[in-house]
């Protein structure tokens, strides 16, 4: 007895201080520049993806905006498809975390048998026997060399890996939906030009026929008039082909049928949010796809430590206590108990723990991998919504000047057609010049918006 209880305090002190075999590896490290080539003065960051994004969206201060991207992060099936992994992973890392306590059963059996008369012989005859038993048994295996440690261990990495891939997740919705809320008013802007041009080219037309009436306009111009005037009709109805078809993805993204679900037309934002051109760079700090892939790489290095740990002998305490009688069940006597050690150890395994060492080792190199290439992801993502947001503003003010110039060469032409000087078709292309270039600016301005939605979500959420 002095042995046993020598031997499992033995055991539990081995336990405490219990061996590991998880590398020593940390999140491999990155190169990266002190500065975006974009903007200077932005500083190198650390992962923390566990920073509050808040409401990001405020910027825009448009309340139909905030409202469409509060429902994804409501209602959006995958956004809730991707909580319940982590919810699964969470649940495997409480099962990891009580692998590390006792186990214990409870057990009772009743056996009512009858021996053959030639087994008897000596006894009289047949007999008829009564068996009861109820007993309980615990086990406990010791933690020596890590294995249980590791998996916990691994099993942890797993969980802060689903649950960073929710917000990456929830973040890429939030670009989708707010990229597609920006087009959608690009579009309700463009049907408001188009309607305020069919209004202005039905004009054009009936003066064209009053001078055809009059002897100073020919049949040819009054068609090219009437032309003009049927196409652009096409281009406004066409338009409502792509506001129905951003309006159901918009109705996806928040989790609603495209039936129940709709946005009223409005404008579109005329500003643009100021991005700050020398503030410190949240991209490493508060991107969770970088947290993601951080926390892939810590549970595949835990799983190396067990596939080491796996070479090892697994040590169990066990014991047992109960009662075995054939009348009186629990009479002194029928009690019985044991305690005991036991150690297994597998001689020969045809190399399948050297295989799976090998498997975990190559897995960690492919989550280093994975890592280094989600950084210059990342980076690659914040220069291109910088440089784009750079390129796309000089661009505005030329475009604006264009509109300006074109809307004048518009009128110009008119009042030289209306003085006889010109041909209608100097109208027509003037007019035409005009439209594209107004419809260009509405793009351009889409374009910069949904550039600024880029940009946050490149930094992860906001700055």
């Amino acid at each position: 007895m002095k042995m046993i209880s020598r031997l499992i305090l033995s055991g539990l002190i081995a336990a405490g201080s219990g061996c590991a075999f998880t590398p020593k590896r940390q999140a491999p490290e990155m190169q990266i520049p002190a500065d975006f080539k974009e903007g200077k003065g932005w500083k190198v960051a650390k992962p923390a993806a566990h920073v509050p994004r808040g409401e990001w969206w405020s910027i825009f201060h448009d309340a139909e905006l905030s409202a469409i991207l509060k429902a994804v992060n409501v209602s959006n099936q995958s956004l809730q498809s991707a909580a319940a992994v982590a919810e699964q992973t969470a649940a495997l890392l409480k099962g990891a975390k009580l692998a590390f306590l006792p186990t214990a059963e409870l057990g009772a059996s009743t056996t009512h048998s009858k021996a053959s008369a030639q087994n008897n012989s000596g006894t009289g005859g047949p007999s008829v026997q009564n068996i009861r038993s109820v007993s309980g048994t615990a086990s406990w295996e010791m933690d020596l060399w890590g294995r249980l440690r590791h998996g916990a261990g691994a099993a942890r990495g797993d969980l802060q890996a689903a649950l960073a891939n929710v917000e990456s997740l929830r973040l890429s919705l939030q670009l989708q939906a707010a990229q597609a809320y920006f087009s959608l008013r690009a579009v309700d802007a463009q049907k408001r030009l188009l309607a305020g041009e069919v209004a202005s080219f039905q004009k054009a037309l009936e003066l064209t026929k009053n001078r055809e009436a009059q002897g100073v306009a020919s049949a040819a111009d009054v068609a090219l008039a009437d032309t003009q005037l049927a196409t652009t009709r096409v281009a406004l109805i066409e338009s409502d082909v792509q506001r129905a078809t951003l309006e159901h993805a918009l109705a996806a993204l928040t989790g609603r049928a495209p039936a129940a679900f709709d946005v009223r037309q409005g404008k579109l934002s005329t500003t643009i949010p100021s991005w700050p051109a020398s503030a410190p760079s949240d991209l490493l700090e508060r991107r969770p796809d970088i947290a993601t892939a951080e926390r892939k790489v810590a549970a595949a290095n835990e799983r190396v430590g067990a596939a080491r740990a796996a070479f090892f002998p697994t040590i169990t305490l066990s014991a047992s206590n109960g009662w075995l009688g054939f009348a009186e069940l629990f009479a002194k006597s029928n009690n019985f108990w044991s305690l005991g050690a036991s150690a297994a150890y597998s001689l020969l395994d045809s190399g399948q723990r050297i295989a799976a060492k090998a498997q975990a080792d190559a897995v960690w190199k492919q989550t280093v991998a994975d890592y280094r290439q989600t950084v210059l992801s990342a980076l690659q993502n914040t220069e291109d919504a910088l440089a784009t947001l750079r390129i796309l503003g000089q661009e505005a003010v030329a475009q604006d000047e264009a509109v300006h110039a074109a809307r004048e060469s518009e009128r110009i032409a008119m009042n030289q057609y209306k003085a006889g000087t010109v041909s209608y078709i100097n109208v027509t292309t003037a007019q035409a010049a005009a439209l594209a270039a107004e419809i260009n600016a509405i793009n351009l301005q889409s374009r910069r918006l949904n550039a600024t939605v880029a940009l946050v979500t490149a930094l992860g959420g906001g700055w």
